[in-house]
């Protein structure tokens, strides 16, 4: 057994401790905003925050955030740049299929709260782990920008 804080609440999850993060939220605790995309940490779908530093969840073991704040999507909108980098997602029409969303809006907010005036190379450092299939990079650009502006 093993207790995490997930979005700010204690959880107990039955797994061993070198279960990755990712299948805790998802499998045990039904956290499923988190996804699973390539499973070696190159994609950036499952990335959450780890005391608020953005970590990949698909291959970081659950004892090694047993002491750790983690929040993932369905907790970043508790944040207030959390919900601003949400709601530029809303307005701006970011997402097209959406999967690799949540995991870009994690990033997107561990940037801003970083950076909060960042420039095109701090985006584009940020957020070069995050892959996009779909191709919104320019709307995931703006919506950074305009939460920034």
């Amino acid at each position: 057994m093993v207790t995490l804080n997930v979005n700010g609440t204690p959880q107990q999850v039955d797994v061993t401790p070198d279960t990755p993060l990712l299948w805790a939220l998802r499998d045990v605790l039904g956290l499923t905003g988190t996804k699973f995309g390539c499973g070696m940490a190159l994609c950036g779908a499952c990335t959450v925050h780890v005391d608020g530093q953005p970590v990949r969840a698909c291959i970081t073991p659950v004892s090694a955030v047993a002491q750790a704040k983690v929040t993932t999507i369905e907790g970043i909108g508790a944040d207030r740049v959390g919900k601003a980098v949400q709601a530029a997602w809303v307005d701006l029409g970011v997402p097209q299929c959406g999967y690799c969303q949540p995991g870009q809006i994690m990033s997107a907010t561990a940037l801003l709260k970083r950076t909060p005036k960042p420039t095109d190379v701090d985006i584009d450092e940020a957020m070069s782990g995050n892959i996009c299939r779909c191709g919104t990079y320019t709307r995931i650009r703006t919506a950074i920008q305009r939460v920034a502006g």
